[in-house]
């Protein structure tokens, strides 16, 4: 038997598990198989006989292509910001085993994975990895590029979600519909515009770069807040619309230099919770993309 033939040999007997892996991270099967046989073409560039554990090296380079095929994803929903389920579980491969099709689709569940859908791509990925394939959080954590902390904070976080059925108060168009308005309401000093987004009880969370000297980590209220925004709104001309793990925020980078995010919470058509994020560490914890303005 041939080296190639024994290195394919061994990749056929991880493929079944790689493309579990990938379809509980992708929803698609299509984009699966794709992302199996990436890993397959960087396996065969590589020299396998450095690697210690196939296995474990396979599911990291599919982790790897898996977390660009969904950020890719995220990107190109940005146009129309329209929510999309997960494709219907269809065969790609001729010699694609129908049954085995239905029982990989099965497994995952439906609701489970437009819930999945609804998550950024770095928490479905350390949610899926974690507790569906038991990776360690030290394996994931290099797959997002964070710390294992932040990896177990996002799988944590997605947890979450997933028990509360839905990862926010309203959908992605619905979001940016009232991001654009609060935003534009900043910029025009439209103190009536801004309260009319916002909870009566909104809270204003600014972490400790954030806030200004002496004042408190915490406003509750959307007139009393609203005020203080629209005297100290000069940053809002570098704000731009951007998801912020995987909700429709604002971040502000002036000169092109991250300064500020803005994450948002809703309800009942309005913001409900905005954190102001400045700390550096978090800002490089958060998973962040601009939006078409």
């Amino acid at each position: 038997m041939s080296e190639s033939q024994f290195l394919a040999d061994r990749f056929e007997q991880n493929r079944d598990r790689l493309r579990a892996v990938a379809y509980r991270i992708l929803g698609s099967l299509a984009d699966a198989d794709d992302a199996v046989q990436e890993a397959w073409l960087r396996l065969s560039r590589t020299d396998a006989d450095s690697i210690e554990n196939l296995g474990g090296w396979l599911t990291t380079v599919v982790g790897h292509v898996c977390l660009d095929m969904l950020r890719s994803r995220t990107s190109r929903r940005e146009d129309s910001l329209e929510e999309q389920l997960p494709e219907p579980p269809a065969p790609k491969r001729a010699t694609a085993n129908p049954e085995q099709e239905a029982v990989l689709a099965d497994s995952v569940g439906l609701a489970l994975m437009v819930v999945l859908d609804r998550l950024a791509p770095a928490e479905r990925l350390a949610f899926v990895l974690h507790d569906m394939f038991d990776l360690s959080f030290d394996e994931i954590a290099s797959i997002v590029g964070r710390t294992p902390n932040a990896a177990r904070q996002l799988a944590s976080r997605a947890r979450r979600r997933i028990r509360g059925g839905k990862v926010s108060g309203a959908t992605l168009p619905q979001q940016r519909k009232v991001v654009d308005a609060f935003l534009a309401a900043l910029r025009g000093g439209d103190f009536e515009a801004l309260v009319a987004v916002l909870d009566p009880d909104v809270q204003i969370h600014s972490d400790h770069v954030s806030r200004l000297p002496g004042a408190p980590a915490e406003v509750r209220g959307a007139e009393s807040w609203a005020r203080q925004a629209i005297t100290a709104a000069q940053g809002a001309r570098a704000a731009r619309i951007a998801l912020v793990d995987g909700s429709v925020g604002l971040v502000v980078a002036p000169r092109g230099r991250l300064f500020r995010v803005l994450r948002f919470s809703f309800a009942n058509g309005k913001i409900s919770r905005i954190d102001v994020i400045g700390d550096p560490a978090e800002l490089a914890s958060l998973d962040l993309a601009v939006l078409d303005q």
